[in-house]
């Protein structure tokens, strides 16, 4: 993986973490497709990343919490028909297939109805996929929810809450569309405006009895039967009819009266085992392709974040997978050239991934009338600190290693690589405005008297954000020099000079960009940006590990890698220490973490060890065994070497 590569890796892992709360909890900041694009821009970079393994985040808005029925994990998802005709030639060899199944994908958010004896009992939300927000006061006011089956079933109902068009034109229009208004709703805590919500439902199980529901048809059929809305269902036994459905749903799905992004393609056949999987198998996201959509550019703005400037593009306002666009990436100054990019050009503007759309080109000819352009013109000059910006092609940035912007950027990323989320960035904006932290050696001088005089900062909150810079930290080397911010350079990187043999700080210092530029992933630009950032920040690097805090691990020997072939996956609160910290011990060790059960997996690390949590019966039915923090905390005391 190159240097840009890796980097736009590290952006999308960035991106999809951020946007997983509000997509799955609370008001999306972006649409479905959009969310589905990160994550399949990551999956073709690096299917390994542990992000991928993620399904959502626990939203903190005050409702009580209430664990799944059956887990509602993510689907896999088929972008083209090449990638469903894969899935569906290997579904139709299970024995017991029994044909295709077919529902449209509803753009909305997942929500499950309990029932006891046939009475609800409770309305759960997606959340993590093991447990989310009790909203059963709201569910109840919606469209489509049931409170009383009339016949004494135990189990759970899913379905989708949604807005149709014609409610969000009427009377929300000032949200960016049906998903975002739905979500934020349906959290109301005074459940005000849930009247205007519609539940469609998809699915519905019996946990304690897996022979209750046959096939997917009959549940369909279940579902009408008590009253419920439910969604558009058809059979098929042929994947070529359902790519030409797939065709012919995309032409008219503007006009239906919900969102949708897509089909929801199964097996015929009921299996529960397959259905309690974090990632079903026998189900998938059969998506649309994305929107294209012609418009002219009128302007180029530049964002800055740390040194780089990054090029938007503003354009006529144009209708794009359900929102109004008006600003498109444009990647860097090589791609504008490329292009031939002028201002007044007619481009076409695709959602692949980006938080905002990305413009990929120009226009076909003909798309527009031709009209006046004119050149667009870089920044020449930072406007932080004065210095003329240097125009590497695939990055315009300020050279300044001094400029304020930068030295705040690098210490926004040390906190980053520490985890230290107490430290927020209204109270790292004071410290670095007034002059008190500038470099990252200048946390480690601070004390809880002085921060307790800053804004909303009391003594126990002081106290706590002191308690929590002065935990000692020893970090991998590549976690402490991609810290450091180097323009280019994280983890990744770092790992490759560190297992070509440059594993400790002095045998670093002492390579050339020649040395560096020899290791596989290591292109000659970023081996000098490694030599020169080393040099630049060496004072700086010296004080951070001076004051006794931080250390650097030692490049693990055979003798010093007791855990070496062990792999760990931890789950729930840690109360001796944070997760990234454990994760960090298990690696100095000589041993791997992993964001998921797996089989190879060597122990599961929860102080809920009896819990029915998801991972919890995936280790049971592996064979993995269980253990809490006070016992992984014994192994770690008995295989640490004596020094450790």
């Amino acid at each position: 993986m190159d240097g840009v590569k890796e980097e736009r890796v590290k952006a999308l892992e960035r991106l999809i973490v951020s946007y997983q709360a509000s997509y799955y909890n609370g008001e999306a900041e972006i649409s479905d497709a959009e969310f589905d694009l990160l994550w399949d821009e990551l999956r073709s970079l690096n299917p390994k990343s542990p992000v991928l393994a993620g399904v959502g985040a626990d939203s903190g808005d005050g409702f009580p919490k209430a664990r799944h029925l059956i887990p509602m994990g993510s689907q896999d998802k088929a972008a083209n028909p090449d990638e469903f005709r894969r899935w569906a030639l290997k579904a139709a060899q299970r024995p017991d297939f029994g044909g295709f199944v077919v529902q449209y994908k509803l753009d909305g958010a997942s929500l499950e109805f309990q029932y006891e004896g046939g009475k609800l009992r409770r309305a759960v939300t997606r959340g993590n996929g093991n447990e989310g927000d009790d909203i059963t006061a709201n569910a109840l006011r919606m469209k489509g929810a049931a409170a009383d089956l009339k016949l004494p079933f135990s189990g759970g109902v899913r379905g989708e809450v949604v807005m149709t068009r014609d409610v969000w034109k009427d009377k929300y229009r000032d949200k960016a569309n049906c998903r975002n208004a739905a979500n934020g709703i349906m959290r109301r805590k005074d459940g005000a405006g849930c009247e205007d919500l519609t539940l469609i439902c998809y699915d519905v199980s019996a946990p304690e009895d897996d022979g209750y529901f046959n096939n997917e048809m009959d549940k369909i059929a279940w579902l009408k039967d008590r009253g419920f809305l439910v969604t558009e269902t058809r059979e098929f036994s042929d994947p070529e009819e359902i790519i030409g459905y797939r065709e012919d749903v995309a032409k008219k799905r503007e006009n239906l009266p919900v969102d949708i992004d897509g089909l929801v393609v199964k097996d015929r056949t009921t299996d529960m085992a397959d259905l309690r999987r974090a990632r079903p198998e026998r189900q998938i996201a059969f998506k649309f392709e994305p929107e294209i959509a012609f418009s002219i550019l009128r302007a180029v703005e530049w964002s800055e974040s740390g040194a780089t400037y990054t090029p938007i593009g503003v354009i006529d306002p144009v209708r794009l997978a359900g929102t109004t666009v008006q600003r498109a990436n444009l990647n860097n100054p090589d791609m504008i050239r490329a292009m031939g990019l002028k201002i007044g050009s007619a481009v076409s503007v695709v959602k692949r991934g980006e938080i905002i759309p990305k413009i990929e080109g120009l226009a076909p000819e003909g798309a527009f009338p031709a009209g006046e352009t004119e050149e667009i013109n870089f920044p020449e000059i930072c406007g932080t600190c004065g210095t003329p910006l240097k125009d590497e092609g695939t990055r315009l940035l300020c050279p300044n290693g001094a400029c304020s912007k930068r030295l705040h950027h690098r210490l926004e990323k040390w906190i980053g690589i520490l985890d230290i989320q107490e430290l927020g960035d209204k109270l790292l904006r004071q410290l670095f405005d007034k002059g008190r932290v500038t470099q990252i050696s200048d946390l480690y001088t601070l004390t809880a008297e002085e921060l307790s005089g800053y804004e909303r900062m009391g003594e126990a909150s002081a106290a706590k954000v002191i308690r929590h810079i002065m935990t000692p930290r020893e970090l991998s080397l590549q976690a402490f020099i991609a810290g450091f911010d180097f323009e280019g350079v994280g983890e990744l990187i770092m790992e490759r000079a560190v297992s070509a043999s440059y594993n400790t700080l002095e045998k670093l210092r002492e390579a050339g960009p020649e040395d560096l530029a020899s290791v596989w992933g290591i292109g000659e630009i970023t081996a000098k940006t490694i030599v020169q950032g080393l040099k630049d920040a060496a004072g700086e690097i010296d004080k951070v590990l001076a004051a006794g805090i931080i250390s650097i691990a030692p490049p693990p020997g055979e003798e010093e890698q007791p855990l070496k072939g062990l792999s760990f996956c931890f789950t729930g609160e840690l109360l001796t220490m944070k997760r990234s910290a454990a994760e960090e011990k298990v690696k100095a060790l000589g041993g791997s973490s992993k964001s998921s059960v797996v089989k190879d997996l060597s122990y599961l690390v929860t102080n809920d060890t009896q819990s029915g949590s998801a991972k919890n019966k995936k280790a049971a039915d592996l064979g993995v065994p269980i253990i809490n923090e006070e016992a992984f905390l014994d192994l770690i005391k008995k295989t640490a070497p004596p020094d450790k």
